[in-house]
C-alpha cells in the first residue's frame, strides 16, 4: 500500500463527499465529545437531532455538571445504553472540578473520563485538538480487514493493534482531524457491511478487492446465543392518575421510570403475571382489566415479548410500597412524557396516546 496516496485519495473524497453534521462545523472538544458518545451503537441519522437538542439544553460542560441525572435521561430517551449519559454526567463533573470547565488536550487525560475508552479518546483528540491519534471503531476496523485483508477475527486485540498502527502512519499531521472523519465516513458510506467498491476512493489500494476477498472480510465473531423473554406489565389507573416507579441503581436501565411487571413464570398467564408482580414489587392487589397490546422489541441479545394490560385495583385502594424501586408513585398520564422510561415501556405510552380506547385518560380536561 502506497500511504501517502492512499491518504490524498481518501482526504480528497471526504473533501468533495462529507456529511454536513453539526458538530463538524466548529469541532470544539465538547461537541465532539457528545456527538462521540451519542454515536456508539446509533446510527448517524438519529444522532442529529438529539445532538442538537442536547446542546440546546446543555451548551457547555459547567451546564451539564449541574444537570439532574433525571433531565440528562429524558433528554437521552430513545438512544438506549444510558449508562454513556449516566457517564457523561460523571465526567461533566470530572471536568468542571478538575479541569475548570475546560476539555483536556492530552489524551491519557482524555482516556481517564469516565466512559470514555480508547476510540472516544482518539477521535477527542484528533478532531479536536488535531492530535495524530487512532480512533479505532467499528467502521476503521471493517475499513482495514479489507484494506490489509486481515484473515484473523476484526474484534481481536491482534487485529485492533494491527489497524490502530496501520492509521497512525497513515495520518497527516496537518489534517489527522479529517483523516479520522474520512476513515468514519468510508466505513458509513462506503465500505459498509455491504460495499459499494466502485464508488471507494482506495479501491486501487484494497488488498481484499484485489484478492477477491471483500465478502469474507472482515472475519466475524460466531452470533452469540439469543435469548427471549417473554414479560407482562400493567397499567394500573385509579382516579384519573397511573402507577410509575423508578428503577435501582444497580438493576437493568437504573434510573428510568417503569410500569410494574415482569417476567411470566411456567404455569402463569400474563394475567396472573401482573397480579403477582404488582403484589410483589409494591404491595398492591390488582386485576387486569383489559388487553392494551402486545409489544415485541430487542436489546443487546434479548428479544422481549412484553403483554401489556390495563388495571384497577382489586379491592377498592392502597398506597404503593417500593420493593424493587427508588421511588414511585402515581401520576396524570399527561405528564409521562416527562419522565425518561426504557423503549418498551415507552412504546406501551406512545401507543396508549394513539389508542381511542384511552382518549379520555390522556385527556387535558
Amino acid at each position: 500500500m502506497d500511504g501517502i496516496l492512499f491518504t490524498q485519495q481518501l482526504l480528497d473524497w471526504y473533501d468533495a463527499n462529507r456529511r454536513d453534521l453539526p458538530w463538524r462545523r466548529a469541532p470544539e472538544p465538547y461537541a465532539v465529545w457528545v456527538s462521540e458518545i451519542m454515536a456508539q451503537q446509533t446510527q448517524m441519522d438519529r444522532v442529529v437531532g438529539y445532538f442538537e437538542r442536547w446542546m440546546e439544553r446543555f451548551p457547555d460542560i459547567h451546564a451539564l455538571a449541574r444537570a439532574h441525572e433525571e433531565d440528562v435521561l429524558k433528554l437521552w430517551e430513545g438512544l438506549g445504553y444510558y449508562s454513556r449519559a449516566r457517564n457523561m454526567l460523571k465526567a461533566a463533573s470530572v471536568l468542571a472540578v478538575d479541569h475548570d470547565g475546560v476539555f483536556p488536550s492530552d489524551p491519557a487525560a482524555i482516556r481517564s473520563l469516565p466512559g470514555v475508552g480508547e476510540y472516544t479518546a482518539g477521535a477527542i483528540a484528533s478532531i479536536a485538538f488535531g492530535l495524530p491519534e487512532p480512533a479505532v471503531d467499528a467502521n476503521v476496523l471493517r475499513v482495514f480487514a479489507r484494506v490489509l485483508d486481515l484473515d484473523q477475527p476484526v474484534r481481536s486485540g491482534e487485529t485492533r493493534a494491527v489497524v490502530a498502527e496501520t492509521v497512525r502512519s497513515l495520518m497527516p499531521d496537518d489534517r489527522a482531524g479529517d483523516f479520522t472523519q474520512a476513515l468514519m465516513e468510508l466505513g458509513a458510506l462506503v465500505c459498509s457491511k455491504n460495499p459499494r467498491c466502485g464508488d471507494c476512493p482506495v479501491s486501487g489500494q484494497c488488498a481484499a478487492l484485489s484478492a477477491d476477498t471483500v465478502s469474507r472480510r472482515p472475519v466475524l465473531p460466531v452470533p452469540g446465543k439469543t435469548t427471549r423473554i417473554n414479560m407482562a406489565t400493567g397499567v394500573l389507573v385509579h382516579e384519573g392518575r397511573v402507577l410509575i416507579q423508578k428503577r435501582l441503581p444497580d438493576d437493568v436501565w437504573p434510573g428510568l421510570w417503569e410500569f410494574p411487571g415482569g417476567g411470566i413464570e411456567q404455569g402463569e398467564t400474563p394475567e396472573q403475571t401482573v397480579a403477582r408482580e404488582y403484589m410483589e414489587e409494591v404491595e398492591l392487589a390488582v386485576e387486569p382489566v383489559e388487553d392494551i397490546t402486545t409489544l415485541t422489541y430487542a436489546y443487546t441479545r434479548y428479544r422481549v415479548t412484553m403483554h401489556c394490560f390495563l388495571c384497577r385495583f382489586a379491592d377498592g385502594s392502597g398506597e404503593p410500597v417500593f420493593n424493587e424501586a427508588v421511588t414511585g408513585g402515581f401520576v396524570p398520564p399527561q405528564d409521562l412524557s416527562g419522565y425518561a422510561f426504557p423503549s418498551g415501556h415507552r412504546r406501551l405510552i406512545q401507543f396508549m396516546k394513539a389508542d381511542s380506547r384511552f382518549a379520555d385518560l390522556f385527556s387535558d380536561s
